[in-house]
């Protein structure tokens, strides 16, 4: 069958790749959607994939502006895009829990070359993993492995003609997405949060008016959407009611005042912040571990499969569609990594740790470039290999000898590069096949994937900097919750002072969930995250419910709604970074409204009836054209 396929671009054809406007182009969106992801990540623990809204802008560039047609430089443009959206991911899983010991006086705050380097090493070793598993999982496999994003990243690139109408979309919901945010924390002109106090029942029902969650709503569907808002719905109907109404004049640990006091001096997000974080820390813990167990079969056999595999893949040829990076390179390129990161002093990683990178990283960037091709980017279990790797790694750093605040920088430098690692090594493998679709040439894809890391590598540490100074990580602003958990379950293993019962009854909720036959995972997130991000999560779930009943499902990643939605995201995280420099230099305040406009619930209400309207319209794109 792979020798049947014929590609867009036959192999014997050679048309504009790399050149320099789609390196420039793709540098570009790789900074932008990778701010844009870092910020969307540390707010709701989940990240969107930028390769179509990417090839979207990338063709209205390429083909409607400079009238060039050149399918395979607008793939390079989201080929260099989108390793920043999956640089982000992995850092933002982890990193900011070294900020979180900081701001708690256990260690210093992270450098800039820190953040940098650790985030380049992961991002370099997941795209030097994957080049010789191209062959393999690519090649061979086509018509096994569907690759999900990586080929309707191909059918958008291939369906050329509309490129411009579906760019307009990503545009349009950029502009509106910016001007929200600009609108509520900018200008502080509308409060963020629509609050409605429930006194009998001890606990408050919130939503915030921000596009960007309502995006991801629509985005995840109906399904994820409410999962996450059941998960809500138990942290804040079911367990804060219940520690309010028991709780009384008991002071319970890790709080230190009663719990009567707590709930009346911060009313339920006091009790939130208090117990339901740790509870949902031990839920979203315990899920990942279990989606990792249940893939435990297909990761061996799949990892099995890839290494008897990588036998072929260094077969010579002097096909244009079928060149890799010199093997040569790779393996000494990977040997150079691995040293950099045990020698690099801003590497706080021992030779242990350097050891462990190396059996750890290939292992899950080799089932992560697998798995992607089977369940899409959406389902590959990063955060449970995370998790994971950060409890082996601490405890065979314990066991070293090497505790403290050091042995806690190793573990969360080791989690990071291999969650870096194993994000990149997916990201990298959806890109080469839509690549192989339409003919592009690997070497120059796997070169492309090097600029846009080291691009993206460069710009996160100061994002992550920004974001920190500006709202600070752990707070309502900036959640966190992956690395706030990281660093719960690091702590657990060195110094044992958690509140372990908070945490095992999270981790039996989300057992209990399993055993009802659903995906605990995004309950737990949503258990995890406050009630007023979930709830207007659960907001744009329902427009896509709606939508796709009324007027049909989108096929892929490539409609309108998801598109404007991808917009909007991407609008909204960069006025977010903006703002942030704002704080930082001491704009902000200049800007701030609230003391001239009025602002209150009504305003916030009629505010997210507007942006769920226009997520609403983009979604009957089709039919508001007919």
């Amino acid at each position: 069958m792979n020798q049947e396929f014929k590609p867009y671009v036959p192999a014997d054809k050679v048309t504009p790749e790399m050149t320099p406007t789609s390196i420039i182009m793709g540098l570009l969106l790789a900074v932008i959607f990778g701010a844009a992801n870092a910020y969307l990540g540390l707010r709701v623990g989940m990240t969107v994939s930028a390769s179509i809204p990417a090839a979207v802008i990338s063709m209205a560039v390429i083909r409607v502006i400079l009238k060039k047609d050149s399918i395979l430089e607008s793939n390079m443009v989201q080929t260099i895009g989108s390793a920043g959206e999956s640089l982000a991911a992995g850092a933002i899983f982890t990193m900011p829990a070294l900020f979180l010991w900081a701001k708690e006086g256990v260690m210093e705050t992270p450098s800039l070359v820190t953040i940098t380097v650790i985030a380049l090493f992961g991002g370099l070793l997941g795209v030097f993993f994957m080049v010789p598993l191209r062959s393999a999982l690519i090649v061979q496999e086509h018509g096994v492995l569907p690759y999900p994003e990586g080929t309707a990243c191909a059918e958008v690139l291939l369906a050329g003609e509309e490129g411009g109408s579906s760019a307009k979309s990503v545009f349009i919901g950029m502009g509106i997405g910016a001007v929200v945010k600009l609108l509520v924390d900018g200008f502080c002109a509308i409060q963020g949060v629509v609050t409605i106090k429930l006194d009998a029942l001890k606990t408050e029902l919130s939503a915030e008016v921000y596009p960007a969650l309502v995006s991801v709503g629509y985005i995840c569907g109906p399904r994820i959407s409410a999962y996450m808002f059941a998960g809500g719905v138990i942290g804040w109907f079911v367990l804060i009611p219940a520690i309010v109404t028991f709780g009384g004049d008991i002071v319970m640990y890790p709080a230190s005042v009663s719990v009567a006091e707590l709930y009346a001096t911060g009313g339920a997000s006091a009790i939130w912040a208090s117990y339901i974080k740790y509870i949902g820390a031990g839920a979203v813990a315990s899920a990942g571990i279990i989606s990792l167990i249940k893939t435990l079969p297909l990761i061996v056999k799949t990892f099995m499969d890839s290494i008897k595999s990588i036998k072929n893949a260094g077969t010579t040829t002097n096909e244009r569609t079928a060149l890799d990076m010199d093997i040569r390179f790779v393996l000494g390129a990977i040997v150079v990594l691995i040293l950099a990161i045990w020698l690099v002093p801003a590497v706080p990683v021992s030779l242990l740790g350097a050891i462990i990178i190396v059996v750890f990283g290939f292992f899950f960037s080799a089932v992560s470039s697998r798995m992607v091709g089977l369940v899409g980017s959406s389902n590959n279990p990063v955060s449970g290999m995370t998790i994971a790797t950060i409890l082996i790694a601490t405890i065979c750093l314990k066991v070293a000898g090497d505790t403290g605040a050091h042995g806690m920088q190793g573990a969360i430098a080791i989690g990071s590069i291999i969650c870096i690692a194993a994000c990149m090594a997916g990201d990298t493998s959806q890109d080469l096949k839509t690549g192989y679709i339409l003919g592009a040439t690997p070497k120059k894809q796997q070169y492309g994937e090097i600029m846009g890391t080291i691009a993206a590598a460069l710009a996160i540490g100061g994002v992550m900097i920004l974001l920190n100074s500006a709202y600070g990580f752990g707070t309502d602003a900036l959640a966190a919750p992956q690395a706030t958990m990281m660093k719960m379950i690091i702590e657990g293993v060195m110094n044992g002072n958690l509140p372990w019962a908070l945490i095992f009854i999270g981790a039996f909720i989300s057992i209990a969930i399993e055993i009802l036959g659903i995906g605990a995972l995004p309950v737990a997130i949503g258990l995890y995250l406050p009630l007023e991000l979930s709830a207007t999560i659960m907001l744009g779930g329902l427009v896509r419910l709606f939508a796709d009943k009324k007027y049909g499902a989108e096929k892929d990643e490539s409609g309108k709604g998801i598109l404007f939605c991808s917009g909007l995201i991407a609008g909204e995280g960069i006025v977010g970074v903006l703002l942030a420099i704002f704080a930082v230099v001491g704009l902000l305040d200049k800007m701030n409204l609230s003391s001239v406009i009025p602002s209150g619930n009504v305003q916030a209400f009629i505010l997210l009836a507007l942006v769920v309207a226009a997520v609403w319209y983009a979604a009957n794109g089709k039919k508001n054209e007919k």
